[in-house]
């Protein structure tokens, strides 16, 4: 029985805990889900449906017991660049259709399981998107903080604009941004923390309210809130082709920030949850905010990181979150059209600087010269091109730098055996084949396409004066050749040949030599100098210099 009521008491402590974090979670999310919203460049109220929806269809489809899945500034930033969505008469369409899509690449990357891909993508892309998105957050901002509309074919125009115009400011609407931000930041110290922002945010707009209209803009200037929660909406089908590349970029961002939390945030029993379920999660989640009328949405770190903190347990956490919100909008909606817009913007201003790095910047600009270019692309891009085509270009950045290191760091050494030493000498291969000696060469590194250049031209020389020498080429632990490393290799032995030498290669696996089959060049080199890997280590080099010294006595 003692058991029992400690079980009992157990788990209605988590109940309460996840009870009381879900709360926390929930007001804060909506002035916060309002914001994300109008950072998007839509109506405020999808950036509050995204959230109700994302969080708790994130809940129960996420591998991660305690992930939130909400709008995140970088996503928003995305959106905020997709013209379909910010206007017109398929913008409600172009919303909905973007969230289905980001959805289902989402869900396709975890069926695939793909989450290992995101260790392909380096630091200083990562890096210089994160921060570009940052500075794009703050200066989206300043219209709405300052009260003056910049004028400007993108957001750097636009801000130069708003500065070269102090003069034209509304400083009861600069005040209030203004002091929203030292609300929060007063209010974060004290025991309200993350509930804080609330209490600034709710402040600040009573007591513009209080001021009667001096010409600051509340959020039902911008779109009335329904008290009453949306109906689904199908996507469009012929909005696909234009919204497919913008999809694909938000699944990407919401996938690299969700990875982040998978990998840094473990389940309450200490497990990390599985990346590639994490994706799915979000794919589902997105799948609901989309038909629900919401932004795409992805794992957030700042509402995971809220929700831990506050002692969630389990995934009811979450799910209470999402309650708190509905309520909010069906009996609350009048006293939420009322928040002040520079009291929306202070906030996200805020989002903006906490997301800077400069910790990061520091690291990757010490690291080289290379990863700090890097970075410096991806920044400016992220800054004057619309970020759907920078997040694409940072992926593809990322990929090359991938190829080009791994093509540099490969290396062709010569091993030479000494009659009283059981263990080869290492050193670098000779300029020139030397004629009538047995040559051993061994790879290091990956053996594909852009590397073929590369080991070519670390082999040693054909002369004439290489005739009778053989050179055995040891290839143990190299599954994946590829057409053009072969081609390499079919021209190095036919020089070879040419000269009245002979190449021999050893430790082949069963899948290059099955390469070698269909491509013919096992025809070309022979049959019997291809010798297979074998368990023993160093025993199919040791045929391979056998059959060479054949060769050299038969060429004697």
């Amino acid at each position: 029985m003692t058991r029992g009521r400690t079980a009992g008491s157990s788990r209605r402590s988590n109940m309460g805990k996840d009870a009381s974090a879900g709360a926390v979670l929930g007001l804060v999310s909506v002035p916060d889900g309002l914001a994300s919203g109008l950072l998007a460049g839509v109506n405020p109220i999808a950036g509050l449906y995204g959230y109700l929806f994302g969080t708790i269809a994130g809940a129960m489809a996420t591998s991660s017991v305690v992930m939130s899945v909400q709008g995140t500034g970088a996503m928003a930033v995305i959106i905020a660049d997709v013209p379909q969505v910010r206007g017109g008469p398929d913008a409600g369409a172009a919303l909905v259709t973007l969230g289905v899509l980001t959805g289902l690449v989402m869900l396709a990357a975890g069926l695939l399981r793909l989450g290992a891909v995101v260790r392909f993508v380096p630091n200083a892309v990562l890096t210089g998107f994160i921060n570009a998105v940052a500075i794009n957050i703050i200066l989206a901002q300043l219209s709405d903080f300052t009260g003056y509309e910049g004028e400007g074919a993108n957001r750097i125009a636009r801000t130069v604009d708003i500065v070269r115009n102090l003069g034209s400011f509304h400083w009861l609407t600069l005040a209030t941004g203004v002091g929203t931000v030292v609300l929060i930041l007063v209010l974060e110290r004290t025991r309200l923390r993350g509930l804080g922002m609330v209490v600034a945010v709710v402040g600040m707009s009573a007591l513009v309210a209080a001021l009667g209209d001096r010409g600051v803009a509340i959020v039902n200037d911008v779109a009335t809130i329904p008290g009453t929660l949306p109906r689904p909406v199908l996507p469009s089908l012929e909005l696909i082709s234009v919204l497919l590349v913008p999809a694909v970029a938000l699944a990407f961002v919401g996938m690299v920030q969700g990875a982040a939390i998978s990998q840094s945030v473990p389940n309450p029993d200490g497990t990390y949850p599985d990346v590639s379920g994490d994706f799915r999660g979000q794919g589902v989640a997105n799948l609901a905010s989309g038909v629900m009328q919401g932004v795409p949405v992805g794992g957030s770190m700042s509402a995971t990181a809220m929700v831990v903190e506050a002692g969630a347990r389990s995934r009811f956490a979450n799910i209470i979150a999402s309650l708190v919100m509905a309520v909010v909008i069906l009996l609350f909606a009048d006293l939420a059209g009322m928040i002040a817009m520079p009291a929306l913007a202070g906030l996200l201003m805020l989002v903006g600087f906490r997301t800077l790095q400069p910790d990061r910047v520091h690291m990757v600009w010490r690291t080289g010269h290379t990863q700090a270019a890097v970075m410096s692309v991806t920044f400016v891009l992220t800054l004057v091109i619309p970020l759907q085509y920078a997040v694409l270009a940072g992926v593809a950045m990322s990929v090359v730098l991938y190829v080009a290191r791994q093509s540099n760091k490969v290396t062709v050494t010569r091993w030479t055996f000494r009659e009283d030493s059981p263990y080869p000498e290492e050193g670098p291969p000779p300029a020139e084949v030397p004629g009538g000696e047995v040559v051993v060469l061994a790879a290091y590194g990956s053996l594909f396409f852009a590397s073929a250049q590369v080991v070519e031209a670390q082999l040693p020389r054909v002369v004439e004066s290489s005739r009778g020498a053989v050179v055995v080429l040891r290839l143990r632990g190299k599954e994946d050749l590829g057409s053009t490393f072969i081609q390499a290799v079919v021209r190095y032995h036919d020089a070879l040949e040419a000269t009245g030498c002979h190449l021999v290669l050893a430790g082949v696996g069963d899948r290059v030599m099955h390469q070698l089959e269909r491509t013919g060049a096992l025809e070309t080199l022979g049959t019997f100098n291809v010798i297979p890997a074998e368990a023993s280590v160093g025993k199919s080099l040791h045929t391979a210099i056998s059959r060479a010294h054949e060769l050299r006595e038969s060429a004697g």
